[in-house]
């Protein structure tokens, strides 16, 4: 692939959307579980987020300073009563997982969830890159909470990042790490998207859409089971599996997730993309300020410049 062809180093990932059955409970897990807080509540529609990075600093009594708002979206709550859970094997998200600065604001969302939703907890891993910790939320959807170690700790393999699943204590991981104010301001620091990680029915056909089309690149490949896929070196902003949906086709309207979004750094590399989609056949509707298109599972991506999302 062409450089020109690959996203732009900057590109990250924006706020993911679920579509939901109970809009109350879904935001009662996301805001007092994972300590995000409600930017936008409208109607059947709520939007939950941190602040952005650097903009954390917390005044006395909590206050977030001017400059410092509530800024970052990470997930959206669409309440859709009327569609059910998806089927078993069905194509979709596999866990949308949220970033953390540092440790301590990491162990005091992990203390948070874990101790108001303590059912939630599915695991916790070492991926020598990042530590990162597993929930599930009330409908079903995978969360991941992690931190990752300094690129200069990272290393790399004949072009593929070195990861690897090594157990974490959660209780000795929050012995070390938690603070009492980390977890006073836990929902007044950063935090974001990471990466978002997907269940897909064919890894080789994601390589030729997110990798060979899309424009990212491959950071590390599990066979015909996994792909995690980046741009400007990261360990992974998405990842796509089969564990669970080995052959599944496109997915119906269901429950789950609703979108995915592609931050990228400006007008010229939303450009450069959408051309680059059309010229591949891909169908996009494009309003301007994004552009929207679905992958061979029909999971719908949005990709539009930063700050936008």
């Amino acid at each position: 692939m062409n450089s020109q062809d690959l996203l732009a180093a900057d590109t990250g990932m924006g706020a993911v959307t679920l579509r939901v059955a109970d809009l109350d409970a879904m935001t009662a897990f996301y805001r007092d579980g994972v300590r995000l807080t409600v930017l936008v509540q409208e109607g059947a529609r709520v939007v939950l987020g941190r602040p952005a990075a650097g903009g954390g600093t917390v005044l006395a009594g909590g206050a977030v300073p001017a400059g410092g708002a509530l800024d970052v979206p990470v997930v959206v709550l669409e309440h859709e009563p009327a569609l059910r859970h998806a089927s078993p094997g069905q194509a979709g998200l596999f866990h949308t997982a949220v970033v953390f600065d540092d440790r301590a604001d990491l162990a005091a969302a992990l203390y948070s969830v874990a101790t108001r939703y303590p059912q939630s907890f599915t695991g916790s891993a070492d991926h020598l890159v990042s530590n990162a910790f597993y929930f599930t939320d009330p409908e079903g959807n995978g969360v991941e909470l992690y931190w990752d170690r300094d690129r200069t700790e990272w290393s790399w393999t004949h072009g593929s990042i070195d990861m690897d699943t090594v157990y974490i204590d959660p209780n000795a991981f929050l012995q070390e790490h938690l603070t009492p104010e980390a977890l006073e301001h836990a929902d007044a620091r950063p935090g974001r998207v990471g990466h978002v990680h997907l269940s897909v029915g064919d890894v080789a056909a994601a390589k030729a859409f997110y990798v060979d089309t899309l424009g990212f690149a491959t950071t590390a490949a599990m066979g015909s089971q996994a792909l995690f896929v980046s741009a400007g070196g990261y360990h992974h902003h998405m990842a796509m599996n089969t564990w669970n949906s080995r052959g599944a086709g496109r997915r119906q309207q269901a429950l789950g997730l609703g979108l995915v979004r592609i931050e990228v750094p400006a007008v010229d590399d939303l450009g450069a993309l959408t051309t680059r989609m059309r010229d591949a056949g891909v169908q996009t509707a494009d309003d301007g300020q994004s552009v929207a298109f679905e992958d061979p599972w029909a999971n719908r991506i949005e990709v539009t410049t930063a700050g936008r999302g």
